[in-house]
């Protein structure tokens, strides 16, 4: 490549305002580091989308979330546009304008048909502690580069009881609702505790002691929650650790594999039962929980105690201001 051929770094793609972690390098594609040719696409993009009717500025306009937060002058942010969905769409789809509109235009009619708004303001998970015994998902601290972990085990499923007091219908709801307060709550949390922006997860999906059966029960679930993440919540995962892998795991794989896209399939690492090193070497071992070799054990177990910055009482008494700021209009 030529030295006229190498992409050039935007003028405009400076680093936000409020990072305080002095060894912060964005990676390529996010603000901070944009080509000129990336800066371009994100400009059309949005012009196109505000042409349409499409653009939703509470949700898409970094410079409405500034405007809330800035003034509070405070050494947080809320990932700025590195977790608004234009980039998020925009690196899905490469950069391409047009695909990354069809990909975005698509996922606000899905949050028409799902209902997410009312999801997000009443849906109320009643059956949480009943779920966690069956079928644990969890959030729980953040790994060494500040990204809250997530914890999926599948090898404690019990598919019948977990049906007798939920449906896959409420689940995915729950999904959603996690979905939308990781990117509105817990990445902002995150992100104010390590000094920089923080817009992905860490992912540890535990398959100790799963069986074919059990998995195939919950194949539906799997593959409407696997769609849900890559196509109306892309870009959000960042470490994925499939762990305790038995043999079998290879028909189950089969199975998964052609639902996911080769970006994500990049980003899973899948090993047996020998994981330890590999969790700790990107978890701090307080914070991974002691049945997966960390030394955490919450009071009220790990799986329901929801524990991280986000939960905070510095971080919720911010998310009070902002949401008071909203409300009345004090922080335009």
């Amino acid at each position: 490549m030529s030295s006229s051929d190498a992409p050039m770094q935007a003028s405009a793609s400076a680093l936000p305002e409020g990072i305080t972690d002095s060894n912060y390098k964005p990676l390529p594609g996010r603000l901070g580091n944009l080509t000129v040719p990336q800066q371009h696409a994100l400009e059309k993009f949005k012009k196109e989308l505000q042409d349409e009717g499409v653009f939703v500025k509470e949700r898409m306009d970094d410079a409405t979330l500034l405007r809330l937060i800035l003034p509070m002058r405070r050494t947080f942010f809320p990932s700025l546009i590195c977790f608004i969905c234009l980039h998020r769409f925009l690196r899905a789809r490469k950069f391409d304008v047009a695909l990354a509109k069809k990909m975005l235009v698509e996922c606000e009619q899905w949050r028409k048909d799902f209902g997410v708004e009312d999801i997000v303001k009443n849906f109320d998970f009643h059956e949480k502690e009943q779920v966690d015994k069956y079928y644990p998902q969890f959030y729980h601290k953040m790994d060494k580069d500040g990204r809250p972990i997530y914890i999926e085990q599948l090898g404690k499923l019990d598919f019948q009881a977990l049906y007798a007091c939920t449906t896959q219908d409420r689940l995915l709801k729950r999904l959603v609702y996690e979905y939308e307060k990781f990117i509105t709550s817990r990445l902002p949390a995150c992100s104010a505790a390590v000094g920089h922006p923080v817009e992905t997860s860490c992912t540890i999906l535990d398959l100790k002691n799963v069986s074919l059966t059990n998995f195939y029960r919950v194949k539906d679930y799997v593959m409407a929650a696997s769609s849900i993440g890559q196509d109306r919540y892309p870009e959000c995962m960042g470490k994925f650790y499939i762990i305790n892998a038995p043999w079998l795991f290879s028909g189950v794989w089969t199975v998964i594999r052609p639902w996911l896209d080769e970006v994500t399939v990049s980003k899973i690492d899948i090993v047996g039962s020998s994981y330890k090193d590999k969790l700790l070497a990107q978890i701090p071992r307080e914070n991974l929980l002691k049945e997966l070799g960390g030394t955490c054990q919450c009071e009220k177990g790990c799986s329901l105690s929801d524990e991280g910055p986000w939960n905070e009482a510095k971080w919720q008494k911010l998310e009070a201001e902002m949401s008071n700021g909203m409300v009345n209009g004090n922080a335009a």
